[in-house]
């Protein structure tokens, strides 16, 4: 199944999927972060938004 792309948020919320362009957009904005700041969160602590959220100093949802 083809993933859809009219969706606005991720298909996961609680995973980082830095491969998908409205995904990328979503967490970007949720964060706060810029794409570069981003990416290195999720290489520095993994794809678990938790983690990512610990990682920038961010509080849990």
């Amino acid at each position: 199944m083809a993933d859809d792309k009219s969706i606005r948020g991720p298909a996961d919320a609680a995973r980082i999927n830095l491969n998908e362009e409205h995904e990328l957009r979503y967490w970007t904005k949720a964060l706060g972060v810029t794409e570069q700041k981003l990416r290195a969160a999720v290489a520095a602590a993994g794809v678990m938004a938790k983690d990512v959220r610990a990682y920038l100093g961010l509080p849990e949802r």
